[in-house]
Protein backbone atom coordinates (compact mmCIF):
# COMPACT_ATOMS: atom_id res chain seq x y z
CA UNK A 1 0.00 0.00 0.00
CA UNK A 2 1.01 3.22 -0.81
CA UNK A 3 0.45 5.74 1.97
CA UNK A 4 -0.03 9.26 0.99
CA UNK A 5 2.20 11.85 3.62
CA UNK A 6 -1.33 14.08 3.75
CA UNK A 7 -3.08 11.72 6.19
CA UNK A 8 -2.12 9.86 9.18
CA UNK A 9 -1.32 6.05 8.21
CA UNK A 10 -3.72 4.66 10.28
CA UNK A 11 -6.67 6.86 9.15
CA UNK A 12 -5.23 5.15 5.27
CA UNK A 13 -6.30 1.97 6.18
CA UNK A 14 -9.10 2.62 7.92
CA UNK A 15 -10.19 4.11 4.70
CA UNK A 16 -8.74 0.57 3.16
CA UNK A 17 -10.71 -1.37 5.56
CA UNK A 18 -13.70 0.46 4.82
CA UNK A 19 -13.12 -0.11 1.05
CA UNK A 20 -13.26 -3.48 1.51
CA UNK A 21 -16.38 -3.33 3.62
CA UNK A 22 -18.43 -1.62 1.33
CA UNK A 23 -16.71 -3.33 -1.93
CA UNK A 24 -18.35 -6.60 -0.25
CA UNK A 25 -15.11 -7.98 0.08
CA UNK A 26 -15.46 -8.74 3.93
CA UNK A 27 -19.32 -8.70 5.07
CA UNK A 28 -20.96 -8.69 8.15
CA UNK A 29 -20.00 -10.76 10.92
CA UNK A 30 -16.81 -11.99 8.69
CA UNK A 31 -13.37 -12.43 10.78
CA UNK A 32 -10.75 -9.42 9.19
CA UNK A 33 -6.96 -10.13 9.63
CA UNK A 34 -5.63 -9.91 12.54
CA UNK A 35 -3.47 -6.84 13.66
CA UNK A 36 -0.09 -8.89 13.05
CA UNK A 37 -1.20 -9.96 9.73
CA UNK A 38 -2.62 -6.85 8.58
CA UNK A 39 0.37 -5.26 9.81
CA UNK A 40 2.63 -7.71 8.04
CA UNK A 41 0.11 -7.56 4.78
CA UNK A 42 0.72 -3.29 4.74
CA UNK A 43 4.15 -3.79 5.84
CA UNK A 44 3.40 -1.21 8.82
CA UNK A 45 4.24 -1.42 12.41
CA UNK A 46 1.17 -3.87 14.41
CA UNK A 47 0.47 -0.53 16.67
CA UNK A 48 -0.63 1.55 14.01
CA UNK A 49 -2.82 -1.79 13.09
CA UNK A 50 -4.08 -1.37 16.11
CA UNK A 51 -4.64 2.35 16.38
CA UNK A 52 -6.64 1.31 13.24
CA UNK A 53 -8.95 -1.32 15.03
CA UNK A 54 -9.16 1.11 17.67
CA UNK A 55 -10.53 3.93 16.05
CA UNK A 56 -12.77 1.46 13.60
CA UNK A 57 -14.82 -0.18 17.14
CA UNK A 58 -15.02 3.62 18.30
CA UNK A 59 -17.05 4.16 15.26
CA UNK A 60 -18.83 0.67 15.75
CA UNK A 61 -17.70 -0.69 12.11
CA UNK A 62 -15.46 -3.73 13.90
CA UNK A 63 -15.39 -5.94 16.96
CA UNK A 64 -13.33 -7.77 19.00
CA UNK A 65 -14.33 -10.95 19.96
CA UNK A 66 -11.63 -11.71 22.87
CA UNK A 67 -9.62 -14.53 21.73
CA UNK A 68 -11.05 -14.96 18.76
CA UNK A 69 -10.26 -11.59 16.63
CA UNK A 70 -11.66 -8.79 14.86
CA UNK A 71 -15.17 -8.88 12.92
CA UNK A 72 -16.94 -6.54 10.86
CA UNK A 73 -19.93 -4.90 12.85
CA UNK A 74 -23.50 -5.29 11.36
CA UNK A 75 -24.33 -2.29 10.12
CA UNK A 76 -20.61 -1.67 9.26
CA UNK A 77 -21.43 -0.76 5.31
CA UNK A 78 -23.44 2.66 6.76
CA UNK A 79 -21.47 3.36 9.44
CA UNK A 80 -18.82 3.75 6.57
CA UNK A 81 -21.04 5.34 4.19
CA UNK A 82 -21.95 8.11 7.44
CA UNK A 83 -18.65 8.79 8.79
CA UNK A 84 -16.97 9.17 5.22
CA UNK A 85 -19.94 11.17 3.40
CA UNK A 86 -19.29 13.73 6.69
CA UNK A 87 -15.63 13.84 6.21
CA UNK A 88 -15.89 14.55 2.44
CA UNK A 89 -18.41 17.47 2.51
CA UNK A 90 -16.54 19.03 5.66
CA UNK A 91 -13.25 18.66 4.69
CA UNK A 92 -12.68 17.60 0.93
CA UNK A 93 -15.49 19.59 -0.36
CA UNK A 94 -14.71 23.15 0.29
CA UNK A 95 -11.26 22.63 -1.31
CA UNK A 96 -12.72 21.36 -4.44
CA UNK A 97 -15.33 24.63 -4.50
CA UNK A 98 -12.72 26.34 -3.99
CA UNK A 99 -10.56 24.69 -6.62
CA UNK A 100 -13.21 24.75 -9.48
CA UNK A 101 -14.63 28.45 -8.84
CA UNK A 102 -10.45 29.48 -9.15
CA UNK A 103 -10.09 27.51 -12.55
CA UNK A 104 -13.42 28.63 -13.91
CA UNK A 105 -14.71 25.12 -14.37
CA UNK A 106 -18.36 24.67 -14.77
CA UNK A 107 -20.46 22.48 -12.87
CA UNK A 108 -21.53 21.10 -16.65
CA UNK A 109 -17.68 20.54 -16.95
CA UNK A 110 -17.60 18.45 -13.97
CA UNK A 111 -20.58 16.16 -14.83
CA UNK A 112 -18.92 15.78 -18.18
CA UNK A 113 -16.09 14.45 -16.63
CA UNK A 114 -17.86 12.34 -14.26
CA UNK A 115 -19.14 10.30 -16.82
CA UNK A 116 -16.57 9.73 -18.34
CA UNK A 117 -14.86 8.80 -14.80
CA UNK A 118 -17.63 5.90 -14.69
CA UNK A 119 -17.73 4.76 -18.10
CA UNK A 120 -13.66 3.65 -17.39
CA UNK A 121 -14.25 2.80 -13.67
CA UNK A 122 -17.57 1.17 -13.85
CA UNK A 123 -16.41 -2.29 -12.99
CA UNK A 124 -14.04 -1.16 -10.33
CA UNK A 125 -16.58 0.30 -8.02
CA UNK A 126 -19.42 -2.54 -8.13
CA UNK A 127 -20.43 -4.29 -4.90
CA UNK A 128 -21.34 -7.69 -4.55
Amino acid sequence: MDFKESQAIYLQIGDYIGEQILLGHWKEGDRILSVRELGVALQVNPNTVMRTFDFLQSLDIIFNKRGVGYFVAIDAKVKILEYRKKYFTEQELPHFFKNITILNISIEDIKKQYEIFLDKNRTAYETE
